[in-house]
């Protein structure tokens, strides 16, 4: 008979304990609710012996579906339902075999949610495993006490006692110092981190918040209303439903909103901290895509720049050769004319004549400085070679590519005569060698030497040749060790420049 009053004390203790634990956690929402439930249950039973297994129903449904007291799977919610129904039936029939069957589904059910889990959420689902796993494991030797008549029937009692006791409150104590709130979300700003773009947002929030049926809708001003990843319209939740909207905002302008479960609004701290870092990650997101298409607004500015150089260049050169060309011509043929009347003996005649022959010169210098005759008529390679001859070494050229635009041609024959001359004032060399070859995307230059080496990048002629193959979109890449010989690589993109001629211009040639 003492033993059954101190196991009639002990039971209403562990209702006292559990429904204090409850009310303590009251705060966090229906998971403690749920907790204040098994307690009362729990004081019922152990009042009316018809009421014993009661408390079972809620237990379960607190290991089940801890921190947010909410099933998400099918499964799960059977499982809860069975007990519900096998807490009632037991009152009438107490049938062994039942309560090991449930045994063992409620440890299938934790440990399926806890697989399924990741990151965060399987961190704050962590207690309840532990929890759930010794309940079940009580009840396994509960069962097996009355189906094999083990006759141990107060070590099951105290035992049982002592889980429901000790979950309660590990439970209560991880709701109140656990901080896993504050766990998922350093950990979901770490994942955001990682990215910088929105893509898979909302497989990032759907896993830091444990709800998988998390949606992410974007707000599209044009059509004043949200859409999803796919640009589909987002319809908003009713009000009564079980799923509810959470709007980002940044200073009153509507950025965002998400669609997740109506439970996760019990813990006002993890969703307003998951809309902050949600809205930090798309503003972060939105001012690296104006970064990037400033970049690519500002690359295509420089290539009009360098295709309108191009075009005046071109300009000029013809109205020089139709004009002052063309000016000095008619003059040259006027004294040829004076010269055969025969006024050739007049010494200031002659001079003038010398000067007119000077002027001519000059000229066609400069227009072909402006347009490379050569670079017209034959193309990047007929240009590159017809710079051989200007240089006291070597000058192998190769180029293995069809004819350019105009402006990926002028640029590469700056940088070809602009690279040789450094070479023929600083290199000492004895042989250069010009390769020009083409690539799917891109265009690659080389000169290299086999001069002194020790060429310095920060150089005034290394980043006026830097600058220009930058402006066209390209990089230029210098190698020149000290001992000896330097390498010049310019790769510039193809992208960008309509193609103006297809006719092929292979060249190899060797010439001093």
């Amino acid at each position: 008979m003492a033993w059954i009053g101190l196991l009639h004390a002990i039971d209403l203790l562990v209702g006292v304990v559990v429904l204090a634990a409850g009310l303590a956690s009251l705060r966090f929402g229906r998971v403690a609710r749920l907790m204040v439930l098994v307690g009362a249950t729990w004081l019922v039973g152990s009042l009316f012996t018809a009421a014993v297994f009661l408390h079972r129903g809620p237990l379960v449904h607190l290991h089940l579906t801890y921190p947010t007291g909410h099933s998400r799977r099918r499964y799960v919610t059977v499982v809860i339902g069975a007990a519900y129904l096998l807490a009632v039936f037991e009152a009438f029939v107490p049938t062994a075999a039942l309560t090991l069957g449930l045994a063992l589904m409620i440890a299938a059910a934790a440990i399926d949610v806890f697989v399924r889990t990741t990151g965060p959420a399987r961190k704050a689902g962590r207690p309840a495993l532990w929890a759930a796993l010794a309940f079940s494991a009580v009840l396994v030797t509960s069962a097996l006490n009355q189906l094999l008549d083990w006759d141990i029937i107060v070590p099951v009692l105290l035992a049982y006692d002592a889980v429901v006791a000790g979950a309660a409150v590990v439970l209560a104590a991880d709701l109140r110092w656990g901080r896993w709130t504050e766990s998922t979300l350093s950990d979901l700003v770490a994942d955001l981190g990682r990215t910088s773009d929105t893509t898979g947002l909302t497989g990032r929030l759907q896993r830091a918040l444990g709800d998988p049926s998390l949606t992410v809708g974007y707000w599209i001003p044009e059509r004043a209303a949200y859409a999803d990843d796919h640009g589909e319209p987002i319809e908003l939740p009713a009000d009564d439903g079980h799923r509810t909207a959470t709007h980002i905002d940044d200073e009153g302008r509507p950025i965002a909103v998400l669609l997740h479960d109506r439970a996760l609004l019990e813990d006002p701290r993890l969703v307003s901290g998951v809309a902050t870092a949600a809205r930090l990650a798309m503003t972060n997101a939105q001012m690296l895509a104006d970064i990037r298409s400033r970049v690519d607004e500002l690359t295509e500015s420089r290539r009009r720049i360098v295709a309108a150089v191009g075009d005046e260049r071109a300009r000029i050169a013809d109205e020089l050769a139709g004009g002052a060309q063309r000016r000095l011509t008619r003059v040259s043929d006027l004294l040829d004319h004076v010269a055969t009347a025969g006024l050739s003996g007049d010494r200031n005649l002659t001079m003038v004549r010398t000067e007119v022959v000077r002027a001519q010169e000059d000229l066609t210098t400069f227009v072909h400085g402006v347009r490379p005759e050569a670079l017209v008529e034959g193309g990047l390679g007929a240009a590159v070679r017809d710079m051989a001859g200007h240089f006291p070494f070597r000058l192998e050229v190769r180029v293995d590519a069809g004819r350019l635009p105009d402006a990926l041609e002028g640029a590469l024959l700056f940088f070809c005569s602009e690279a040789v001359t450094n070479v023929a004032k600083h290199a000492h060399a004895t042989r250069c060698r010009v390769t020009i070859s083409s690539e799917p995307q891109q265009i690659l230059a080389v000169v290299d030497d086999d001069g002194v080496g020790g060429a310095d990048p920060s150089g005034s002629g290394l980043l006026g040749l830097t600058d220009r193959i930058e402006t066209m979109g390209g990089r230029l890449t210098v190698m020149s060790p000290r001992e000896g010989g330097t390498r010049l690589e310019a790769r510039i993109p193809q992208s960008g420049y309509a193609a103006e001629h297809t006719d092929p211009n292979n060249i190899t040639s060797e010439a001093k």
